[in-house]
């Protein structure tokens, strides 16, 4: 592995349109240093400062030039939680902050949701990476918002091989916005009011996701609860007796489980049961296997009678609320010391957001059972769909898929990265693993 690497910015943004740039991160050869990566490839080191919401010592935007075919070359060290911010017309302000790792400055980052925040008006985004001795990982978010300058990503190894990764269309965040309106038209829900306009003016800034609802002034409170009591009813035994004791099970083959899975959506077919409807909930006394995709192999889960937690592989977790599968972090999505409890947490979590744990008993489940049963995540939804090759964190366990299964996060990873290229502004985007 690289102790460095070069990355190439290219501006497919809009003509006339000045694009700004910032590579942050934790310098993993320099004690976890906060770190800037100037135009010119060296690091600029914010240092402690004596108060609060001091300014950067130095300039470290990087200005794109405008010729997409000559991209902006920096040279990168080893860096763990690593960012590439970018800005159209306006540069970004970071300030320090006291306290930070290694003994330099604790790093205030652009926020969207602090009204008061200097780039609260300016239109930006980011993509995140990690250089470290064992990989390249990068990938696309939309975990908090989608930003209006789209992102594409492509890393070739050093054997050839190329991954790239889409993102969305020049037109992408238009697109998002349609499609929030129509939802809201549909549902009642305040999807459309996810969308946050420039003062003054009627551009749209960004789109917030339900997550963050609050900073819109707006709640999906009770939103996903009719999901769950799905759910309840869907795993509760006692029916017949039979009852699961919520410990690992063998699992006869992959085979079997594509057989049921098949099976499932043979039946969907059958009741001509459309994308949007959702299960009538009769079903009870099922059984839940988690694929925890470690050694611990398959877990199986119920609730068992009289009880009112779902029990899987002895670790019992309580009904989530709306709140708790928006963030994926809180009430029985809390990590905690127990291995075998962090394994089950992301892939139950990503159920719950995809609405197919009210349908489907294996999972994780494939591609085709997400957002097919109301209630759902639209937002995450509409993100995938605005996608050019469907994928991006849309949530906080977006990267969960079942072994072999199709990517959904918008990552590219490689232990022997030759060239990483970022691609800001949507335009030329295409679908393909291959060089620009």
């Amino acid at each position: 592995m690289p102790n460095s690497l070069k990355i190439s910015l290219v501006n497919n943004a809009p003509p006339g349109t000045t694009v700004y740039a910032y590579i942050t991160g934790l310098a993993l050869q320099h004690s976890n240093r906060r770190v800037f990566v100037k135009h010119d490839s060296s690091l600029y080191f914010p240092s402690n400062p004596s108060k609060i919401l001091q300014p950067l010592e130095e300039d470290c935007a990087i200005v794109l030039g405008n010729d997409p075919k000559v991209p902006t070359v920096v040279t990168i060290p080893q860096i763990a939680g690593g960012r590439i911010w970018y800005s159209y017309d306006s540069p970004l302000t970071f300030l320090r902050n006291q306290g930070g790792p290694g003994g330099g400055a604790a790093l205030v980052e652009p926020s969207v949701l602090n009204p008061t925040d200097p780039n609260n008006q300016v239109n930006f985004g980011f993509c995140e990476f990690t250089l470290d001795p064992a990989q390249l990982f990068a990938n696309i978010s939309y975990v908090d918002f989608v930003s209006g300058i789209p992102a594409g990503l492509t890393l070739k190894e050093r054997n050839g091989n190329v991954q790239h990764v889409s993102g969305m269309a020049e037109d992408g965040l238009e697109r998002v916005c349609q499609g929030l309106m129509e939802q809201t038209k549909k549902d009642g829900w305040p999807w459309e009011k996810l969308i946050v306009m420039k003062k003054g003016g009627g551009q749209v800034l960004r789109v917030l996701s339900p997550t963050h609802a609050g900073a819109a002034g707006v709640k999906f409170d009770g939103f996903f609860e009719p999901l769950v009591e799905r759910a309840w009813r869907k795993y509760a035994q006692g029916l017949d007796g039979s009852q699961s004791n919520g410990h690992a099970k063998e699992e006869k083959g992959k085979d079997e489980k594509r057989h049921r899975l098949s099976a499932l959506f043979q039946g969907f077919k059958d009741k001509k049961q459309g994308p949007s409807q959702q299960s009538d909930g009769a079903e009870t006394g099922c059984e839940m296997h988690i694929d925890t995709q470690t050694p611990m192999g398959i877990l199986s889960g119920c609730i068992p009678k009289g009880k009112d937690e779902l029990i899987i592989g002895g670790e019992a977790f309580q009904k989530p609320t709306t709140a708790d599968i928006l963030g994926c972090n809180s009430g029985p999505f809390t990590t905690g010391p127990s291995p075998k409890r962090n394994a089950i947490i992301p892939r139950l979590a990503a159920a719950f957001q995809r609405s197919c744990i009210g349908d489907i008993m294996d999972h994780p489940s494939p591609p085709e059972t997400f957002y097919c049963c109301e209630p759902t995540n639209h937002y995450c939804r509409i993100v995938h769909e605005c996608n050019l090759d469907g994928k991006g964190y849309a949530f906080a366990y977006d990267d969960v898929q079942p072994d072999g299964g199709t990517d959904q996060s918008g990552k590219v990873n490689a232990g022997d990265p030759e060239e990483f290229i970022v691609s800001i502004g949507g335009r030329g985007a295409y679908v393909g693993d291959r060089m620009p």
